[in-house]
Order: structure tokens, then sequence, then C-alpha cells
């Protein structure tokens, strides 16, 4: 364990590094200990960046705690210094920030082009597909997007009970699936026409509307909405 925790992380393959793998995988990928790693940005002489953030996830017993921390006592764990102790705490209140918005300041969905509007960009560069579903409120509002899933669609890999299992946690009132096509085409593939239909009828069972499944391509969109698989 010793060994392991004094792994710096030049020490990493380079595809297993949390920059890396935010960069392929998506920043859902990364552990909350990850994450700070990459606020922090570089350990010590005798400490990975990967132990260090450990050791303030530790200090503040998790990320509750670390939302009520003050400068001074972040620069009380070896290897915090006043700045990186205001990149942690502006990190902090950056997130506070973004969850308490109200609904008139976060995204309304009217049609599937205001989903695809909202998606493209993130998902039209991206090497591989990513399935997301985004969770809407009674007001069409966004209280949650969730990166469910990444590679090629099938039935087999997009399981209902992951979909459902988040608008559940989020007490959401209906969703839309987006994925995307590397290729820039998003003309749907008969994989995808299934695992819409197969969604969709769970909502039906479950109570929660799926009200459409966005294929992304390159500043082009899909809707199995308007296209009548829904």
């Amino acid at each position: 364990m010793a060994m392991q925790e004094s792994l710096m992380i030049r020490d990493v393959p380079r595809v297993e590094r949390p920059r890396e793998r935010l960069v392929k995988y998506g920043r859902e990928s990364l552990s909350n200990q990850e994450l700070i790693a990459l606020l922090l940005g570089s350990g010590t002489k005798r400490e990975s960046v990967l132990t260090l953030s450990g050791k303030v996830l530790n200090h503040f017993d998790g990320l509750k705690l670390l939302r009520q921390a003050s400068v001074e006592e972040c620069m009380t764990i070896h290897g915090i210094g006043e700045a990186r102790a205001v990149q942690l705490l502006a990190a902090v209140e950056l997130g506070s920030r973004m969850a308490s918005l109200s609904v008139e300041e976060t995204d309304i969905i009217r049609s599937p082009a205001d989903a695809a509007d909202l998606m493209m960009e993130e998902m039209r560069h991206l090497t591989q597909e990513h399935f997301t579903a985004l969770y809407l409120n009674t007001k069409n509002a966004v209280i949650k997007k969730k990166t469910l899933f990444i590679g090629s669609l099938n039935a087999s890999v997009v399981h209902p009970r992951e979909v459902y299992r988040e608008a559940l946690r989020c007490s959401c009132a209906a969703f839309i699936c987006l994925h995307n096509h590397p290729s820039g085409n998003p003309e749907p593939s008969p994989e995808d026409i299934d695992v819409t239909k197969r969604l969709a009828s769970c909502g039906k069972t479950m109570g929660v509307e799926m009200l459409d499944h966005i294929i992304i391509g390159d500043k082009r969109y899909f809707s199995m909405k308007e296209k009548g698989y829904i």
C-alpha cells in the first residue's frame, strides 16, 4: 500500500492519468480525489498529487465539510499553501453557485432544437459515442445532466435500469436522451432505433416520460420524436 501511495503521476500510464481520462471519457468518469488532484495541479517532492488530494478528502471527511472550509484550515494540510487553498475554495464556491441557480437561470428545453443546441458543441467532436441524459423538471428546465454510457450503442450496453435510476434519484418529470455519432452523420442505426423504443416503453411503465432521443452529428442532429419513433 505504501508503494502505491507514493506512486507519482509520471509513473502512471498516460491513458490512466486524470487529465487524459477526463479528456477521453468526460469529467463524470473521474473520482472526487482525481478532480481535486486536477485542481491542485501537482504534488510535493515526496507525495504525488493524488496522495495530496486524498489527504484533503480525508481531512475534511469528504466534500461536504470541504464546502465549509476556510483558507486557513486548508493550509493546515502539509503541501497546501495559500495559492492551492484559494484554488480549492474557488472551485467549491463555483460549484455551490451553479447548484443554486434558479429555474429562470437554467436551460429550458422547449424543442428538440433546444436540446441539440445545448449539447452540440460538447458532443459533436467526441471520438467515441457518449450516451447522455438531460433530466427535466415540470417546467422542462434541466435539473441534471448525466453521461451514462460510453461506446457503441446497443441494447446490451444501454440498459433502461441505469437511465431510470438517475431519473428517480433526481425526481425528474421527464428526460431527453442524446448520443453522438463520431462520423458526423446523425442518421440512426437499427440499434439506435431499438434502444429508443425500449427506453420509451419502460418510461410508460415507470411514469417518467422520455421526451426524445437526439443523435448529435457535426452541426446536425436527428430527433427520434420528430421522425415518429417515439
